[in-house]
């Protein structure tokens, strides 16, 4: 079985037909495999062409995932990231040609690089302090951050939200994640204020096709997901040290954060899983490793901030069918 073959039925057949993947997923995943495919032509010197399901060994992915890392630089996170895709085509390669289930197992035994950089509590405070409220677009800023922490959304989801998802009455919010899956989370009051007051006062007029949109630029459009990151790095920047800036996410760190002080607070393992919208529990235990002991009276202090209104915050009170199979083929013939 060519190698490209299967590929073509991993984006075409599995995730779409079979898995029901949104566009977004099988576009990342395409450009995942536009990396992998040349790297493994050249691993063995052949042409793309030429590799079959067998070339796929041990070797090969972990020559790669070292050219990820080695080569162009990629953090472990983006090296996690791609392993993930090349397991994604070894399941459907176990389900779809059992006969060749002993070279898929072999790939999804490949452990991932364990990383869970997260934000300390002081450390929160400190990008919170970073943001500058009399810019024009600070407040908006501040009320992302508090967001991305309290929710634990990451940054296309952030992206993603309309201003009907937020329920200032119920004090919750509706999040469009991973699959084109909703999910309901409870925000914490001092979100809710912020989101309200960003709302009436500091929102800018978008753009009439962008009018739905919560989170807006300043040219009026909606934000994006490189906007809401541009952003985060900016005040993580101010806040950090350079040394510590290069072993955290600039916004997937305020997810982890999320999810650590969510069991500092009790909640179950389940209630974080649900919260960030992880697809298998596997995705959550990893925080599980983690020592919450020492940091329980910060973590105390942290929940008594963001469970208070805005009344008691000075520093607010200081500002007034796509084509998938002629695509596919079509990207195949251009590696």
């Amino acid at each position: 079985m060519r190698l490209t073959t299967c590929v073509q039925q991993f984006l075409d057949q599995y995730h779409f037909r079979i898995k029901g993947s949104s566009q977004r997923t099988i576009k990342a995943y395409r450009e995942a495999l536009a990396l992998f495919l040349p790297f493994a032509a050249k691993f063995y010197s052949i042409k793309i062409g030429s590799l079959s399901i067998d070339h796929l060994s041990l070797q090969l992915i972990l020559a790669f995932l070292d050219h990820l890392q080695s080569d162009r630089s990629n953090a472990a996170n983006t090296r996690n990231q791609r392993l993930a895709v090349i397991k994604s085509l070894a399941k459907m390669i176990r389900l779809m040609y059992p006969q060749k289930r002993e070279i898929a197992d072999i790939i999804l035994a490949i452990p991932q690089k364990k990383i869970v950089a997260f934000l300390y509590i002081e450390e929160i405070f400190a990008v919170y302090d970073a943001v500058d409220l009399k810019k024009p677009l600070g407040f908006r800023d501040y009320t992302i951050v508090h967001l991305l922490v309290d929710s634990g959304a990451r940054a296309s989801e952030v992206a993603m939200l309309n201003l009907d998802y937020f329920n200032p009455t119920q004090k919750t919010l509706t999040i469009l994640g991973k699959g084109d899956k909703f999910r309901l989370i409870k925000l914490a009051p001092k979100t809710t204020d912020l989101l309200k007051r960003y709302i009436t006062q500091y929102r800018p007029d978008p753009k009439p096709i962008y009018q739905p949109r919560l989170f807006i630029n300043k040219h009026g459009r909606a934000l994006t997901r490189k906007g809401i990151y541009l952003m985060c790095q900016k005040h993580l920047s101010i806040a950090l040290q350079p040394k510590r800036l290069k072993m955290i996410h600039p916004v997937h760190s305020f997810r982890h954060a999320c999810a650590m002080n969510m069991l500092a607070s009790g909640k179950s393992v389940s209630d974080v899983k649900n919260h960030l919208g992880h697809e298998n529990v596997e995705s959550t235990m990893i925080y599980l490793k983690m020592d919450l002991r020492t940091k329980r009276a910060v973590q105390k202090k942290f929940l008594e901030y963001n469970q208070a209104t805005l009344k008691h915050d000075p520093k607010i009170d200081e500002l007034i069918d796509w084509q998938h199979k002629k695509e596919t083929l079509a990207w195949l013939d251009s590696l």
